[in-house]
């Protein structure tokens, strides 16, 4: 089907369209049918999964003329690589699962609450494979605004202050990569481009004051979007008052958008800034990784805890991508879907304590494990795959980037940021022993029942891609491959000299035929341009007499 990404991008508003034909208190009828448009656009997916092809081409193309309006011509231009490919399957397989988990979890505005869930699902697939760049920015903004409505309408007691600030934060950072979009664009029209496919750019000639610039305004919406430090105080407030389905997809899919923004538009279009600023980028990113570390250890909500661990795997996410090698880019994206298998199931997790005890404080629990032993048996397995426990998906990733970084420009940043992983391992497993064991002496826990059999089916897609991507990532790996190749080309600075000029090295004789009649060694031949040390040809042997 040549058409099969557009289908499965506007699936779910055929899903809306229908929700706005059932009453409003049907709230059964409701979820299910925001549930079956979930699974069928998942079901759509298959055949983009079989279908795709190895290599660093865009696959499944669609390309047609859109909006002409004076110097402005905009296409509706699709399609997806090795690096947008696993980005739009893992929001197609945790979208089902989050709406799943909202069954008991809303009660109130059911209708409009799954019209949001639908509409945000548009707007992420829309933005992985949009290959125009205003088609991006027009999905980068449907995202905005059903998240920001999720949590401002459903969301904790403080709702509409976290709403707010996730909607100022973004929109400021949105707005300066319009300016930056349009500016480039008007450059691209002096070189001849004629409309906004990203591909043209990758070409475009732009000088390093100019590059300067216009990576800022790119980089800036990105890093609000990951989020980096000291960028990131939008992101604990909306985790902790957004519902559990919010929180999930935010921590599973949204944030993705900030570290794939860097890979496919920042990094290739303004290769000598991202050169320029890769120390800085670097630096924030591990100052990410320790600070929030550190926050998330004195946290009281848990919560709250695994959202500052959200700050902190992503600046590893940063680190690796501008390691600008093929170990840490490969690291870097391995570990966004890492992140969102481990820290979606994190606040699924969370969700279900929530529910029955209204409460998500550490101090308010102790001992569950022996009341909820398939609860905690659970917990344990995300729990140890966050902290990249070898044989979960968390180590691989991890791995690789610091792998990655050793070997570049970045070797002192990554030494700095290994101590993240041992930061990590503190606060996960002392949260997880204050929550799941001691003493069961709170007479509220004591009454608290196990995971039901929805909660269950929910979490065993998620536990088998804990392990899938632990102990095999290998099929993962290789569909993203030519793509990191392709776009670390563009991104690398090659030497202007010693690069590219090869010297010719001087082939000599065998010694029989180069020896003179009376036994005196050949003449060497001299070479056509000086030769390094390492290149002096030895000096032939004297033949015997």
């Amino acid at each position: 089907m040549s058409n099969i990404l557009s289908v499965m991008t506007f699936l779910p508003v055929v899903g809306v369209l229908l929700l706005l034909f059932i009453p409003k208190g049907s709230n059964g009828v409701l979820r299910s049918v925001a549930l079956v448009t979930t699974l069928v656009t998942f079901l759509v997916t298959l055949p983009i999964i079989t279908g795709f092809q190895t290599n660093a081409d865009y696959q499944f193309v669609e390309n047609v003329p859109w909006i002409a309006a004076g110097p402005f011509a905009m296409r509706y231009n699709i399609g997806i690589d090795g690096i947008s490919f696993w980005l739009v399957v893992l929001t197609n397989f945790i979208m089902p699962i989050a709406v799943l988990s909202t069954w008991t979890a809303v009660e109130d505005n059911v209708k409009e609450y799954m019209i949001c869930l639908l509409l945000l699902q548009t707007g992420m697939l829309g933005a992985f494979i949009a290959l125009d760049l205003f088609l991006f920015y027009i999905f980068w903004e449907v995202m905005l605004i059903p998240m920001y409505f999720i949590i401002g309408i459903w969301g904790g007691k403080n709702r509409v202050y976290a709403a707010v600030k996730f909607f100022i934060y973004t929109m400021v950072g949105s707005l300066l990569m319009l300016v930056a979009l349009i500016y480039l664009y008007f450059l691209g029209t002096k070189a001849g481009i004629t409309d906004f496919s990203l591909v043209h750019f990758f070409d475009l000639k732009v000088d390093p004051a100019t590059q300067t610039w216009l990576f800022l305004a790119f980089a800036l919406a990105f890093a609000i979007k990951v989020p980096m430090f000291p960028l990131h105080t939008w992101l604990p407030d909306a985790h902790t008052e957004a519902p559990t389905a919010g929180s999930v997809i935010l921590a599973a899919i949204l944030l993705k958008m900030g570290t794939y923004g860097y890979i496919r538009f920042a990094m290739p279009l303004f290769p000598e800034a991202t050169h320029q600023f890769t120390p800085l980028l670097a630096t924030l990113a591990v100052i990410g990784i320790i600070y929030a570390a550190l926050v998330a250890m004195v946290q009281e909500d848990v919560k709250k805890l695994v959202a500052y661990s959200s700050v902190a795997h992503l600046g590893f996410v940063v680190l690796g991508l501008f390691s600008l090698n093929e170990q840490g880019v490969t690291g870097a994206l391995l570990q966004n879907l890492n992140h969102g298998v481990s820290t979606g199931a994190l606040f699924l997790i969370v969700g279900f304590i929530y529910e029955r005890r209204h409460t998500r404080l550490i101090t308010d629990f102790g001992g569950l494990s022996k009341q909820m032993p398939i609860f905690a048996t659970i917990f344990m397995i995300i729990t140890l795959s966050s902290v990249a426990l070898p044989g979960t998906n968390g180590f691989v990733g991890e791995f690789l980037i610091l792998v990655g970084g050793f070997e570049s420009s970045l070797r002192w940043w990554t030494v700095l940021a290994s101590s993240g992983v041992i930061f990590a391992a503190v606060y996960m497993l002392w949260m997880f022993q204050r929550v799941m064991f001691g003493e069961l002496d709170n007479p509220k826990n004591q009454q608290l029942e196990d995971l039901n059999a929805r909660e269950i089916i929910l979490m065993i897609p998620l536990l088998i891609m804990v392990f899938v991507l632990g102990v095999y990532p290998n099929p993962f790996i290789e569909k993203m491959t030519p793509s990191i190749k392709k776009v670390i080309a563009h991104t690398r600075i090659e030497p202007v000299i010693t690069a590219k000029v090869t010297t010719p090295v001087p082939t000599v004789a065998p010694v029989e035929q180069a020896a003179g009649a009376h036994g005196a060694p050949a003449e060497q031949p001299q070479p056509s341009a000086p030769a390094t040390p390492a290149e002096q040809p030895a000096a032939a042997k004297p033949a015997g007499h």
